[in-house]
């Protein structure tokens, strides 16, 4: 290898060498946005998320197209999201502070790490599991495992009378460092469900060729009905 084939090598490392472009690139994961909901969900102001996404473009990382007035970003193929499963196995394994990171970050709650995904899905399509996606609604219809119901976590108190009470539910978000599962399943067990937490998310898909779906959630079939009013 010469140094102009390195020095091409080395234009991604350039561009992971910031933590604000590794998130967008995970953000970027759960389906293609437009730069202002991208700033929102990265918790960025609009101008230094613009400005990280240009050098990812550079990169070819990411992809953009306009829509009106708005610019949206996707990630550039699905050898990038592999690209990112990678990344995130090779750091968990040469990085003890990864790890201290993550227990910082997140409780552990019966993680079903490792779970036969075939499996998962007989049981969902037996009626033997819940299967709940608690990302923002569009990150669902981007991409969803089968079966699973979209029930974003800021809306899950309010629909816990969408849920079985005598199935197990399993919720899952972007992955394994993503609270929002974890809170999920905490709050559920407050409430007196049966509840897991799936650390899988779009990254972890790609790598092991899941199926996923993608459209709008179906309407959950537990909902109460209205009593027949009386004549």
């Amino acid at each position: 290898m010469d140094h102009a084939i390195a020095a091409q090598f080395a234009r991604l490392g350039k561009a992971l060498s910031s933590p604000q472009r590794v998130l967008l690139l995970d953000f970027l994961a759960q389906g293609e946005r437009p730069v202002e909901a991208l700033a929102t969900v990265s918790g960025m102001s609009l101008a230094n998320a613009s400005q990280h996404l240009r050098v990812l473009l550079a990169a070819h990382l990411v992809a953009n197209r306009k829509q009106g007035l708005q610019v949206h970003y996707r990630l550039a193929g699905s050898a990038v999201l592999s690209f990112l499963a990678s990344l995130q196995g090779l750091a968990e394994s040469q990085l003890a502070e990864v790890a201290q990171a993550a227990h910082a970050h997140l409780a552990v709650v019966g993680d079903l790490d490792g779970v036969d995904h075939r499996e998962l899905q007989r049981r969902v399509e037996a009626g033997e599991v819940v299967l709940l996606d608690v990302r923002p609604a569009e990150e669902y219809a981007a991409s969803h495992l089968p079966g699973a119901l979209s029930m974003p976590a800021d809306k899950l108190r309010r629909r816990l009378t969408d849920l079985p009470r005598n199935a197990e539910i399993v919720a899952y978000c972007r992955g394994p460092y993503c609270a929002l599962a974890v809170a999920a399943v905490e709050e559920l067990r407050r409430r007196g469900f049966q509840a897991r937490r799936l650390a899988d998310g779009p990254v972890q898909w790609a790598q092991r060729r899941v199926r996923t779906e993608s459209g709008p959630s179906p309407v959950p079939t537990n909902r109460r009905q209205p009593s027949p009013r009386k004549p």
